[in-house]
């Protein structure tokens, strides 16, 4: 039986050129930028959003940190 927590995985879309990544939704920390692999943009949270995940991904944080105490 395994008993590792399943980690989350999150795809980043960037706003510039509509690339996306699928990235590990690190817990118990934030992730406050990230720099695009097509067009090198760098990608910071929107206002009011805790991380870049909240802010372009099609999960965000907190939602994986519910996921994972379920």
């Amino acid at each position: 039986m395994n008993t590792t927590q399943e980690k989350q995985q999150s795809t980043i879309t960037c706003p510039y050129c509509r690339a996306s990544e699928s990235l590990e939704i690190p817990i118990g920390s934030s992730q406050h930028l990230y720099r695009c692999r097509a067009c090198s943009s760098i990608l910071k949270p929107k206002s009011g959003d805790c991380c870049i995940f909240c802010s372009f991904g099609d999960l965000d944080c907190s939602s994986a940190e519910q996921n994972l105490a379920a």
